[in-house]
């Protein structure tokens, strides 16, 4: 599965941004997926996850509240709603894709996940 990640850009602080993404090559519709960042002198970590039915999904704490993740099988496309953005989100999103349809807290691990996108920028500005 290649994963495409995109709509990042330069929003102020207490605005919103969509992000999205798109599965080709096979369909990642039996997966969880999932959105991690990286900000600047960071490591990664996770965002936000959703299973294969788009029903369970998981947020870091840091998150919660203020972005929601979901997914439509139909078109092989993953979104992450943010609102509230604050400063601190500056970082590049990664979506990827879950060995498997459901994982709860493990979601927490990017080692579950075996397919990555190439990133999509987001700043927000105070």
């Amino acid at each position: 599965v290649q994963l495409q990640a995109s709509g990042g850009g330069l929003v102020q602080a207490g605005g919103s941004l969509r992000l999205s993404c798109a599965a080709s090559g096979r369909t990642a519709s039996n997966y969880g997926m999932g959105w991690f960042r990286r900000a600047p002198g960071k490591d990664r970590e996770f965002v936000a996850a959703v299973d294969w039915s788009g029903i369970l999904t998981l947020y870091a704490d840091s998150v919660k509240g203020r972005f929601t993740i979901s997914r439509d099988n139909a078109k092989n496309m993953v979104y992450l709603q943010m609102n509230s953005l604050k400063p601190e989100d500056t970082a590049i999103y990664y979506c990827a894709k879950d060995r498997t349809e459901y994982r709860g807290t493990a979601w927490r691990r990017e080692q579950n996940f075996d397919s990555w996108g190439q990133g999509t920028l987001v700043t927000v500005s105070s």
